[in-house]
């Protein structure tokens, strides 16, 4: 709390500036109680996602496609892998150039732990460029 006095005069009225100290209490409780709330806001709902209807996208001239098989094999073009080799082998494919876009395709049967896996191994690799690639509806 702010005391001011003045030395010109004898009178000791009061204060008129604005205390400003509860003001900041009460915004910093409604900052900590909003942290809290926000993660309790999301929404886990499953969905069945329909399928695309946005229009086709020109190749480009040399596409590195990535595709996993329903039993969980991984290929990089026509050449099946080990996940291990994935970094190795994108690098090889794209001469090193982490901006290149990597066409990802999946089977619909494959889990989703594996599909995580393959982009986490993505994500290591350093490459944050990824087309998913899908069925056009018609």
């Amino acid at each position: 709390m702010a005391l001011h006095l003045r030395e010109d005069t004898d009178d000791n009225g009061e204060m008129h500036d604005i205390n400003v100290t509860p003001f900041i209490d009460v915004m910093l409780v409604l900052l900590i109680i909003f942290m809290v709330a926000a993660p309790l806001a999301t929404v886990d709902i499953r969905v069945d996602l329909p399928n695309s209807s946005a229009a086709v996208q020109p190749r480009p001239e040399k596409p590195v496609y990535l595709s996993v098989k329903s039993d969980g094999r991984v290929y990089v073009g026509d050449e099946e892998i080990h996940r291990d080799t994935l970094a190795a082998t994108l690098n090889d494919k794209t001469h090193g150039d982490k901006a290149t876009t990597i066409f990802f395709q999946a089977d619909k049967h494959v889990d989703y732990e594996t599909l995580m896996s393959v982009m986490d191994s993505l994500r290591k690799a350093g490459y944050f460029k990824v087309g998913l690639v899908g069925m056009e509806s018609r």
